[in-house]
């Protein structure tokens, strides 16, 4: 390819990294995208703003935010194999028009008083919107970090808990600048400062989420991390050395135990995250309809587990690198059902035991999120797993509607209008939770390799080699190369643009944990 033809195509190409390149912006990359479509996880802060605003049922809130998430999954299983064909440069672009319009046509319809564009707006624009940047660096980074794939996954899928860990304490923030403090015990946020804080937000994180596309890189085909050798690598029980492509990985019984695990584990961490600001002032709720919690503790306990739910996914996917992914789900499923079981039983006797139970819970949660694309890595390799896990994240679709369906259902049986509830209301919904997460527990102990018949290899030999080719074409036609030298911006600069608002959320995160501990 000559010199020119790069300059031509690349302001409309994915780009591959030069040879100097530093594998270490990439992380700052991913973060930058993930911590702003991660607001979703905070948006329980200003769900009851929102539900007198509009005088409608727990169900009806809820479905705004099972929408969202839907269409996470849709668009990411539509959309996985786009976004392996076209780079992240291109997703992240795409995601950042649709998660700032969702804001934007949101805001519109809380000025107007019409839930049906809070559906349209925040549910399915931004729901596309998240789900093309949720998988645009994923796959990404495991290119990146082929040497640990599991703390790769890990620090990318980490940003969407750090999303909501900042995005808590901010829109506390604007909300109450727009409305001119914060509302008395027992009061809520008016519409129109919820209305505000969308157009806010959108502004705030069409910002972050160009710098993210300006920065991001793939490697270069045949690049690998210094003292790297693959063929070197250690052979382990259940990870296959072999390729599936993601049409035939559907067809097998691995990629729908995996959904079903990620479907209960998802399920089951999402029902607490919808309701998270109300579930913790209602589990502490007296016979008068007094909380022990405050509204600024409540807001601290989302934030909290915010950070557990972010550290979950970098821990616990950086230990599955060293003990497997099998064992890991275990312990995810296993033992997140007897927390659970616990929380349920025994969380509204002790504040301390209420917050340790919860915050192990969405740590698995979170940990179940990025395990899952290495898992799918070890039991069918890497030529498609990007598009693999853009399918498999339907589960996660099916899990946000799901999730809050279950816990608001049981709440509207109960009768309770926001701030009535108490923790017996909760129970029926977390009982329910446990036999799910036992269901996954099971499908996890069946995952087995998978059978060498659905290998790329014994495929039929013309087809295999005719459609490597197409997209060896394909991506070879849209790829242009960086010239060698300096990357966008140098690495500890990318680090301190996302580290900046990471500090803030883990310092609210820590003055209003300690408030919860003393409660």
């Amino acid at each position: 390819m000559s010199a020119a033809a790069p300059a031509r195509s690349a302001p409309m190409q994915k780009i591959t990294a030069g040879p100097s390149f530093n594998r270490w912006l990439i992380p700052p990359a991913a973060l930058a995208i993930h911590m702003c479509i991660g607001q979703v996880y905070g948006a329980s802060v200003y769900r009851d703003a929102i539900q007198l605003h509009f005088g409608a049922s727990h169900t009806a809130i809820g479905i705004i935010f099972s929408l969202a998430i839907v269409m996470l999954g849709l668009s990411a299983a539509l959309f996985g194999s786009w976004v392996d064909r076209n780079g992240p440069r291109r997703a992240v672009l795409a995601s950042t028009a649709c998660w700032v319009s969702g804001f934007v046509i949101g805001s519109v319809g809380i000025f107007t008083e019409q839930l049906w564009l809070l559906y349209l707006g925040y549910g399915v624009v931004g729901g596309i919107g998240l789900g093309i940047g949720y998988i645009a660096p994923v796959s990404t980074l495991m290119k990146w970090f082929p040497d640990r794939p599991g703390m790769g996954t890990g620090m990318a899928i980490m940003g969407f808990g750090v999303g909501a860990m900042i995005a808590t304490p901010l829109s506390s923030f604007f909300m109450n600048l727009y409305n001119g403090g914060a509302p008395a015990d027992g009061e809520v946020h008016s519409g129109s400062s919820v209305g505000l804080l969308f157009l806010t937000l959108a502004a705030l994180y069409l910002c972050m989420m160009l710098f993210s596309a300006w920065i991001v890189r793939v490697p270069a085909p045949d690049w690998t991390p210094e003292g790297f050798d693959p063929s070197q690598r250690k052979q382990k029980k259940n990870v296959s050395q072999n390729n599936v492509r993601v049409n035939t990985a559907m067809k097998t019984p691995q990629f729908w135990l995996l959904w079903v695990m990620l479907f209960v584990n998802v399920t089951a961490g999402i029902g607490i995250l919808e309701q998270a600001n109300a579930f913790v002032r209602d589990f502490f709720r007296d016979g008068d309809g007094n909380s022990a919690v405050a509204l600024a503790a409540a807001a601290g306990f989302v934030a909290f587990l915010s950070l557990t739910n972010t550290l979950g996914r970098f821990v616990w996917a950086s230990t599955s690198d060293k003990i497997g992914r099998k064992p890991i789900y275990t312990i995810y499923l296993g033992l997140g059902a007897l927390l659970y079981f616990s929380l349920a039983t025994w969380g509204n006797s002790s504040m301390a035991l209420f917050i340790v139970l919860a915050g192990i819970i969405l740590s698995f949660y979170g940990g179940g999120f990025s395990t899952a694309p290495a898992y799918l890595r070890d039991l069918f390799g890497t030529f498609q797993v990007g598009a693999i896990h853009g399918r498999l994240l339907t589960a996660w679709a099916a899990a946000g509607v799901a999730g809050p369906l279950i816990v608001n259902a049981f709440l509207d049986a109960a009768g309770g209008e926001p701030g009535t509830l108490t923790a017996g209301d909760y129970r029926p919904a977390l009982y329910t939770m446990v036999a799910l997460l036992v269901v996954g527990f099971i499908a996890n102990l069946l995952v087995r390799p998978v059978a060498s018949k659905h290998h790329v290899e014994n495929e039929p030999e013309g087809a295999a080699q005719q459609s490597d080719a197409e997209d060896s074409e394909k991506a070879s036609a849209r790829t242009s190369v960086e010239p060698a030298g300096k990357p966008a911006v140098p690495v500890p600069v990318a680090w301190i643009v996302v580290g900046i608002p990471i500090l803030y959320g883990l310092t609210y995160t820590f003055i209003n944990g300690i408030e919860l501990f003393l409660n």
